[in-house]
């Protein structure tokens, strides 16, 4: 038996449209592994978003930071995944430590830092051969 079989073409439409989320706080998840969330105010054809409220977060390690940013806009060639959060739910474990932006950028620098030096070693390592 289909599940969708009771829905008429017109709410399968609906149920995979982004007017299902309007006035509801979502997530977006961008390319470039951002992440958003905010209040849906307004979309288009394209996945162009209009977050009211909008704030980035920024997890690093067991640490985040909602960045405040207001009334947002987001192209949508960006967008990767866009999903309406649960209110009544935690959003994060209990171990995540919210920190301020600064320490958020500290810890954001400091992991950069980490990953470009194991890049740099991973490239001087390549002239052995461990196949």
């Amino acid at each position: 038996m289909n599940p969708m079989s009771w829905a008429t073409p017109d709410d399968v439409l609906l149920s995979t449209s982004l007017a299902t989320y309007l006035d509801k706080k979502i997530l977006v998840l961008l390319r470039d592994g951002r992440k958003f969330l905010g209040l849906l105010r307004s979309f288009d054809q394209f996945a162009n978003v209009v977050l009211e409220g909008a704030c980035e977060r920024v997890i690093v390690g067991d640490l985040y930071c909602d960045v405040p940013l207001g009334l947002y806009v987001i192209r949508g060639e960006n967008v990767v995944l866009i999903g309406e959060l649960d209110l009544g739910k935690e959003e994060l474990p209990p171990h995540m430590a919210c920190v301020s932006e600064a320490e958020i950028r500290k810890a954001q620098k400091a992991d950069r830092e980490s990953s470009d030096l194991k890049g740099t070693m991973r490239k001087r390592m390549e002239f052995l051969d461990f196949d």
